[in-house]
C-alpha cells in the first residue's frame, strides 16, 4: 500500500503580525513550522503503515526553505519525501497549487501506484480547505472530507470506511481504492520522533523537482503560479482588540436559575433587540 501526504510549510500563526502601513503580512523572524492539520494527517498514514505495511511518501510544494518540514516529516518515520520547487509556482493559490500537487503525484504514480493521499483539512495560513479536493477532482479519486475517524482499510478488497464528520452528527461512509482523504484535527496525536529516523531524515536524498520534473508542460504553464492563480488578496488586516472589559456580574444567590435570570436580565436590558428576536421566535 502506497500512501501519500500532501503537507505544506507555514508561518507560525500565533507569531504573524501585520505591518500597520501596508497591512501585509509581517514574515520576517517569524518561524515556520508543518501546518498543524497536516500532522493528523501525517499520523494517520504513518498508523495504517504500521498495522498493514507500505510506503508512506510526502510531498510538498515552496520554496527550498521548505526541505525543513520534509525532514521533519521523515523523522516522524515517512519513507520518502519530494520538495517541488520552481519560480514558476510563486504567487499560487488553491487552484494552481492543486495542479501542481496533482501532476506531481501523476509522476509519482508512473513509479509506483498511489492507494490513498491524505491531506489535513485546511491550512492556517489560508483556511480555504479547497486544494484536497481539487488535487481529488484533478486526479479523479474518490474525495473523503472532513474525515474523525478511519474505521477500516482493506488492502486486499481496495475499501476503506470511515467516520465523517457533518453538520448534525457523524456520516459512516465506505468507498473503494485509491482516494483522497482530508483528515480533522483531534482524531490521534502526532508521534515522537525516534533517534534512528533523526538520522535517517538528516542523511535522506530528497527528490527536488523542478516544473518539469513534477509533469506540467510548457502548454500548462498558464495553470500554475501567478499565471494560474484568479484569486487576489485586496488586503490583510488585523483583527481590532476590544477595549471594553468583560462585566462581573455578582449574584446574592447560588442558585443557577436566579444566576440565568440575572445574566438574561442584564443582556436584554443592554440589547433589548435580542429580547424581541427571542420573543419573536418563542411564539
Amino acid at each position: 500500500m502506497h500512501i501519500v501526504v500532501c503537507i505544506k510549510q507555514v508561518p507560525d500563526s500565533a507569531q504573524i503580525r501585520v505591518h500597520p502601513v501596508t497591512n501585509t503580512i509581517m514574515r520576517q523572524g517569524v518561524p515556520a513550522i508543518i501546518n498543524p492539520y497536516d500532522l493528523f494527517a501525517l499520523e494517520e498514514a504513518l498508523c495504517l503503515k504500521d498495522k498493514h505495511g507500505g510506503t508512506v511518501t510526502v510531498i510538498t510544494m515552496g520554496p527550498p526553505q521548505a526541505e525543513a518540514a520534509l525532514r521533519k516529516a521523515l523523522s516522524f518515520g515517512a519513507d520518502d519525501a519530494i520538495l517541488i520547487t520552481d519560480r514558476a509556482f510563486a504567487g499560487a493559490d488553491t487552484l494552481a497549487t492543486s495542479f501542481a500537487l496533482a501532476s506531481a503525484i501523476r509522476q509519482i504514480q508512473k513509479n509506483m501506484p498511489v492507494d490513498m493521499v491524505f491531506t489535513g483539512k485546511q491550512t492556517i495560513d489560508g483556511d480555504t480547505a479547497q486544494v484536497g479536493p481539487g488535487v481529488a477532482k484533478r486526479l479523479d479519486m474518490q474525495l473523503l472530507t472532513y474525515v474523525s475517524k478511519i474505521v477500516a482499510v482493506k488492502p486486499e478488497a481496495s475499501e476503506i470506511v470511515v467516520e465523517r464528520r457533518a453538520e448534525g452528527g457523524v456520516q459512516l461512509l465506505k468507498t473503494s481504492l485509491p482516494c483522497l482523504v482530508t483528515v480533522l484535527e483531534g482524531n490521534n496525536q502526532m508521534r515522537f520522533a525516534n533517534m534512528p529516523n533523526m538520522f535517517r531524515a538528516a542523511r535522506h536524498p530528497l527528490k527536488l523537482w523542478n516544473r518539469e520534473e513534477a509533469g506540467i508542460a510548457d502548454d500548462d504553464i498558464v495553470k500554475i503560479g501567478l499565471k494560474g492563480s484568479p484569486t487576489v488578496v485586496s488586503k490583510v488586516f488585523a483583527p481590532t482588540p476590544k477595549s471594553e472589559r468583560a462585566e462581573m456580574i455578582e449574584v446574592e444567590s447560588g442558585d443557577p436559575k436566579d444566576m440565568a435570570v440575572t445574566v438574561l436580565s442584564k443582556m436584554f436590558t443592554r440589547f433589548p433587540a435580542v429580547e424581541k428576536e427571542i420573543a419573536k421566535r418563542a411564539r
